[in-house]
C-alpha cells in the first residue's frame, strides 16, 4: 500500500476531485475523492487514463523553439532559460513598439485563472481571454441578463428535483462525474428526465421523454412550451409577481407562438409540447431547465439559453431545493475568500481590446474580437499571444482560416502538456507538467456548500517540464516584473491565498478540500435579491435594452440545407476529452477514430450503406475528407454528426495522427461567425456536402 495524495483531475476541464495512490514514486491507482459528495469514489475513463498519459513518451518533454516555417514541424530543443529569454525578448520588443496592451493571453478559464489573469495584468495588458466563445459565452451572457449572476455563480440541485429538462445537454456523455451521479440520484428518487436533441444519445436512452428536434429550431420549441405554460396558468404567479419584472411584455410577446406553430418549426408535436407542460406543472417548483453548457451553436443560441433560464423563473424553481440555485461563495457563509495574487498589481492603463469595438456583442473578453484585432490592428494591434492549455486552432472554426490571423503575430507561445494543433503552429512550446506532476493554486468551488479545493503534486516530473505557477513566475522575472511574482514555491502562493481565511495548508491534508458550510445555503425565498439593475429577475433586461438588443427576440426560421447537403453537428464522447486525449494509449484503444452519423433514409437516397465511405466537402469547396458512415434512424435528416477532436495533423502523435476527420476543418469562413448578442461562435451554421466516396 502506497501513500494517498488528494488532487483535482486534469484530464478534462471538469477537474473532478480525485485520490491518487503513489508507491515507489509511481502512480498506481486513481479514484474519485471518496470524501466529496456526489463522487462516491467514481471516475470516468478519461480520469483513469491519466496513468497512461503520465508515462507516455509522446507528450511534450522539453521546451522547443521553432526552427522552420510555422506549422512545418521543425523544432530545436532549448533549455528553460533559453526558451524563456526568447519569449521575454519578443514580448519586450512587441511592447516597446506597440504598447503593453499588444500582448494577449488566453486560457481555458475555470478554477485557476487568478494566476494567468494576474500575470497578464503584471505585464500591463488588459487582454485576457478564455475559451468561452467556443463554449458557454452565450450561456453566461444569457443568465446575467436575467439574474445578474454569471453561469459560474449558479447551479442545479439535481438530486432533489422532480423533473429535469435538457435541451442539447448530453449530460451522460459530457462527462462530469459528480453532476451525472446527482442526476442519477434524482432519477432513482423519481425525477423525470426530458431530453431534446437532433440525435438520440446515451442521455436520450435514459430519458423519460426524448424529442428529436429539427436542427436550429430549439428556440421555436421553447417559445411553444412557454406559450402553453402561460396560457394554461401553469406558471408560479406569486413568485413571478414578487421576483420578476417584464411579465406583461413576455405574455404579449409569446401570443403568436402556440404549440401548433412550434410543431411546424421544430417538428415536435403540439401534443407532446402540451403534455410536457402538464408534466412540468405537476412537478413544479422542483423543476430544472438546464441553461446549456456548450451553446456556441446557432445565431440565436443566446436567446435559446435565455429562454431556458427564464422557464426556471416562470415555474418558481429558483433558489429552492430541487431547482435552479444561486451558487454560494465564502462571503455567503460568513467567511473570507481567497486573496487574489493580483491584488497589489496596478491596473493596466488601457481597456481590453474589444471594449471599444463598434457593434460588439454583450460583455468583453471575446477571443473572436482578439482575432479581429490581430487582423485589422483596430482598435489597436495585438502582436503577441500566449495560449495556456487552450488549443485555439482545434477549438475555433477553420484552422486554415485562423492562420491568416495568427500570421500577423510577432510571437505565438503554447504552454501545454500536449502537442496541440496550436502548439504545432507556435513559435515556442513550453511543456507544462501533467496534473499528477504539479500543484496548482488553491481554488474556490462555489455551490450550495462552497469549499476550497487543492491540486497537489503526486509524483516528480518525468520529463523536463514545469508547473504553470513556476512558468509564469519565471517569465515574470524575465520581463522585469518579478516583484509581483516573488514566489519560490507553491507553498508561498498558498500562504498568500489563505491569508485571513482562517484556513491553513494543513487543513487540506485529510480530504483535499475544506468545506465552508456544513449545511446547504439558500437565500430566504421571501427576500430574494438578484444582481440586476432592478434587483429582480428581468424578463425585459435593462442591460440588453441599454445595448440596443431585444430581450424577447422574434423567431427566425433556420436555414434548410440544399439537396445533398447537411448541417454539420458535432459533440463529445465520454471516452475522449475534446481534442486532448485521442493519442492516449488507453482511450485510443477504446475509441481510435470518429464516423459520420447520417439518417438512414437520406443514406438510401445516396446509395450509402452502414460502414461505407462517404466524402464530405466544406461549404466553400476548399476542404474535403473521407470517413466511414454510421447509418442510423436516430438523427434528424437535415443533420450529420461527428465526434469532435479527431483528424490530428501532428505526426509525433502516432496513435491519433490522421485518424478520422476534424469537424472544424469543414467550418470554413466561420471564424468571425458569432451569435450577435452573446458572442458565442455559431459553429453549427455550417452546411457540408455529403456523397458516397
Amino acid at each position: 500500500m502506497g501513500k494517498f495524495v488528494y488532487s483535482l483531475c486534469g484530464m478534462c476541464a471538469v477537474r473532478c476531485p480525485v485520490r491518487v495512490e503513489v508507491e515507489g514514486g509511481r502512480v498506481r491507482w486513481i479514484e474519485g475523492n471518496p470524501h466529496v459528495g456526489g463522487m462516491e469514489g467514481s471516475l470516468c475513463a478519461k480520469g483513469s487514463a491519466a496513468i497512461s498519459f503520465e508515462y507516455d513518451s509522446e507528450r511534450v518533454q522539453t521546451p522547443l523553439i521553432r526552427a522552420g516555417a510555422r506549422g512545418s514541424g521543425k523544432w530545436r530543443k532549448a533549455s528553460w532559460d533559453e526558451a524563456l529569454d526568447y519569449i521575454a525578448d519578443k514580448l519586450k520588443a512587441v511592447q516597446a513598439r506597440y504598447g503593453k496592451k499588444a500582448v494577449a493571453l488566453t486560457d481555458r478559464s475555470g478554477l485557476f485563472t487568478d494566476l494567468t489573469k494576474s500575470f497578464i495584468k503584471a505585464l500591463g495588458s488588459p487582454n485576457y481571454f478564455d475559451h468561452d466563445d467556443s463554449c458557454a459565452k452565450n450561456v453566461n451572457m444569457a443568465v446575467q441578463s436575467l439574474f445578474g449572476y454569471g453561469r459560474g455563480e449558479t447551479g442545479y440541485d439535481y438530486a432533489n428535483a422532480k423533473h429535469i429538462v435538457l435541451v442539447g445537454r448530453n449530460i451522460f456523455e459530457a462527462l462530469n462525474v459528480k453532476e451525472v451521479n446527482n442526476v442519477l440520484n434524482g432519477m432513482e428518487k423519481g425525477a423525470k428526465l426530458t431530453y431534446v436533441d437532433v440525435r438520440a444519445t446515451t442521455t436520450a436512452a435514459k430519458a423519460d421523454n426524448f424529442y428529436r428536434i429539427r436542427p436550429g429550431a430549439d428556440y421555436a420549441f421553447l417559445l411553444g412550451l412557454t406559450h402553453e405554460i402561460i396560457e394554461k396558468g401553469y406558471y408560479d404567479a406569486e413568485f413571478v409577481a414578487r421576483n420578476c419584472s417584464g411579465f406583461d411584455e413576455l405574455k404579449e410577446f409569446i401570443q403568436p407562438y402556440t404549440p401548433e406553430w412550434a410543431e411546424k418549426e421544430c417538428e415536435i408535436s403540439a401534443a407532446n409540447i402540451r403534455d410536457l407542460a402538464a408534466q412540468l406543472h405537476e412537478a413544479a417548483p422542483k423543476v430544472i431547465f438546464h441553461g446549456g453548457w456548450m451553446l456556441a451553436r446557432y445565431y440565436d443560441s443566446f436567446y435559446v439559453s435565455r429562454m431556458l433560464y427564464l422557464l426556471n423563473a416562470l415555474l418558481g424553481s429558483v433558489e429552492i431545493k430541487g431547482g435552479f440555485t444561486i451558487a454560494k461563495g465564502p462571503g455567503d457563509c460568513g467567511r473570507k475568500g481567497l486573496q487574489s495574487l493580483g491584488k497589489n498589481i496596478p491596473e493596466p492603463e488601457d481597456k481590453i481590446v474589444d471594449a471599444a469595438m463598434p457593434g460588439k456583442s454583450m460583455g468583453t473578453g471575446h477571443i473572436v474580437n482578439c482575432y479581429k484585432a490581430m487582423k485589422t490592428g483596430e482598435p489597436y494591434p495585438i502582436r503577441a499571444l500566449i495560449c495556456y492549455r487552450y488549443d485555439v486552432m482545434t477549438s475555433l472554426p477553420d484552422p486554415e482560416g485562423q492562420k491568416k490571423y495568427l500570421d500577423n503575430l510577432d510571437l505565438l507561445v503554447s504552454i501545454d502538456v500536449n502537442y496541440s494543433e496550436t502548439a504545432w503552429y507556435a513559435d515556442v512550446i513550453l511543456p507544462e507538467a501533467t496534473y499528477l506532476e504539479r500543484s496548482n493554486i488553491i481554488c474556490t468551488q462555489k455551490g450550495l456548500k462552497p469549499q476550497f479545493a487543492i491540486r497537489r503534486q503526486a509524483v516528480e516530473p518525468l520529463y523536463d517540464s514545469k508547473p504553470g505557477w513556476e512558468i509564469f513566475t519565471l517569465l515574470a522575472e524575465k520581463m522585469g516584473v518579478g516583484q509581483y511574482f516573488p514566489y519560490k514555491s507553491i507553498e508561498d502562493i498558498w500562504r498568500v491565498q489563505l491569508e485571513g481565511t482562517g484556513v491553513s495548508i494543513e487543513d487540506f491534508d485529510a480530504k483535499g478540500v475544506v468545506g465552508l458550510s456544513k449545511d446547504a445555503v439558500f437565500q430566504e425565498r421571501d427576500k430574494l435579491k438578484f444582481k440586476t439593475p432592478s434587483g429582480k429577475i428581468e424578463f425585459v433586461s435593462q442591460n440588453l435594452t441599454k445595448n440596443n438588443f431585444p430581450s424577447l427576440k422574434p423567431y427566425v426560421s433556420p436555414q434548410k440545407p440544399a439537396p445533398g447537403h447537411f448541417r454539420l453537428v458535432f459533440g463529445r464522447s465520454p471516452a475522449q476529452a475534446h481534442a486532448q486525449s485521442q493519442n492516449n494509449a488507453y482511450l485510443n484503444e477504446i475509441l481510435p477514430t470518429n464516423t459520420l452519423w447520417i439518417n438512414d433514409k437520406e443514406a438510401v437516397k445516396m446509395g450509402v450503406a452502414h460502414g461505407d465511405k462517404v466524402k464530405i466537402t466544406a461549404p466553400d469547396g476548399s476542404y474535403s475528407g473521407v470517413i466511414a458512415a454510421n447509418v442510423t434512424p436516430f438523427i434528424h435528416p437535415e443533420a450529420v454528426f461527428m465526434l469532435h477532436g479527431f483528424g490530428s495533423a501532428i505526426p509525433l502523435k502516432t496513435r491519433s495522427f490522421g485518424k478520422g476527420l476534424s469537424d472544424n476543418r469543414f467550418e470554413t469562413g466561420l471564424v468571425e461567425a458569432i451569435d450577435p448578442v452573446g458572442g458565442g461562435v455559431a459553429y453549427l451554421e455550417c452546411f457540408v456536402k455529403v456523397e458516397k466516396a
